[in-house]
């Protein structure tokens, strides 16, 4: 991981720079004209001569001083009316906002910028590095965010992802309703979408997931169906028994819903904003539209105790060249791309990992799959 140097202000090229300006907001989810909007990127904003790095960084927000005094980078929908937000465009410094991209000249970059992408499957994968970034994460108690699609489930990755989740590799778990339902319908039925663990349809299989569904709305939760036995194994399992948080997210097709999801946009993206801001890497496995998402709450960096910043690392797993770089095109261009399919990823992931603990004499667990 790379880390990140701070600008230093003191330099020549600071020194004629101005605070930045500020305007109110004109009413509740309005931002002024002239709102600068911002990057995933180290930002910093001149405030009584200083400059101060704003909270929560993301791209696609707007800067704003709060009544006590407090930088933020807020959703222009958060903001309200007569809160100060600051205008103007210039990400030099010039207007009082400086936007550190210096560090992306080692990639080949200049500045934020869209459509931007060298994604291909004939590169190739460092699974060594990203299993020692993992443990690292582990170690010094960081918290990965792992971004899912459904075809984690059918591609018999499902295994993997319950080890990773019950041996302290992720901090959180962002999915949709199906990844759940079909993880669930694997512990008590055996299948998912009715297709048996050899890839087989079963008669009468495709109302599986809806008598998984049904299951878990009488018991109430997918919490009270583990307490209650329906639930013995797989992904949720795993996190109710480990206390790692989920948030699950609706979609126009959804079956059921689960009683757990959350089907209001707008709640969706807050009750996900809670651990993108927390988030020290992003894992995001065969899932177009939730790692776009994730991604676009995602600052590019992550700011350690001490006040330094290091890359975030973002991996993104598709077995589409399209789905990663779409990611990296809408911004997230510090996400590495793996073009592969989930169930090979999830499994030599897991090798890899399990290796690098052996090798530094730290306990390498079982399997967590079973009841």
């Amino acid at each position: 991981m790379s880390s990140i140097p701070h600008p230093d202000f003191t330099a020549a090229r600071f020194s004629s720079c101005p605070d930045a300006r500020f305007q109110p907001a004109p009413a509740d989810g309005v931002l002024p004209e002239g709102f600068f909007t911002t990057t995933n990127l180290p930002t910093y904003v001149r405030v009584g001569g200083a400059w101060r790095m704003p909270r929560e960084p993301r791209m696609d927000g707007a800067l704003v001083l709060d009544a006590q005094g407090e930088l933020w980078i807020r959703e222009g929908r958060r903001v309200r009316a007569g809160e100060h937000v600051v205008v103007g465009f210039a990400e030099d410094g010039s207007e009082g906002v400086f936007v550190n991209s210096a560090y992306l000249a080692d990639e080949g970059e200049g500045e934020f910028k869209f459509m931007t992408s060298a994604v291909s499957r004939e590169k190739p994968i460092d699974y060594a590095h990203m299993a020692r970034v993992l443990v690292d994460e582990r170690e010094r108690g960081g918290y990965p965010i792992w971004v899912t699609g459904p075809a984690l489930v059918h591609s018999r990755a499902r295994a993997d992802m319950t080890w990773f989740v019950a041996n302290g590799f992720v901090g959180a778990l962002l999915a949709g309703n199906a990844v759940a339902v079909h993880d669930i319908e694997a512990s008590i039925f055996g299948t998912t979408l009715g297709m048996s663990g050899s890839g087989e349809a079963t008669s009468g299989g495709h109302g599986l997931h809806m008598r998984a569904i049904n299951k878990v709305r009488a018991a109430g939760s997918i919490a009270k169906a583990v307490e209650a036995g329906v639930i013995t194994s797989g992904i949720m399992h795993a996190c109710v028994v480990h206390k790692v948080p989920f948030v699950l997210t609706g979609s126009i097709r959804d079956d059921g819903p689960l009683p757990d999801v959350v089907t209001d946009n707008l709640e969706a993206q807050v009750a996900m904003r809670e651990h993108a801001v927390k988030s020290t890497m992003a894992v995001m496995i065969a899932t177009a539209l939730h790692a776009i998402a994730t991604g676009n709450m995602l600052p590019a960096f992550v700011t350690e105790k001490d006040g330094s910043l290091r890359e975030l690392p973002t991996i993104c797993v598709d077995s589409s060249e399209f789905v990663v770089s779409k990611l990296k095109d809408r911004g997230t261009h510090q996400a590495f791309g793996v073009v592969t399919n989930a169930q090979d990823f999830m499994h030599v992931l897991r090798l890899y990992v399990e290796r690098d603990l052996a090798a530094r004499g730290l306990p390498v667990p079982g399997d967590a799959l079973r009841k």
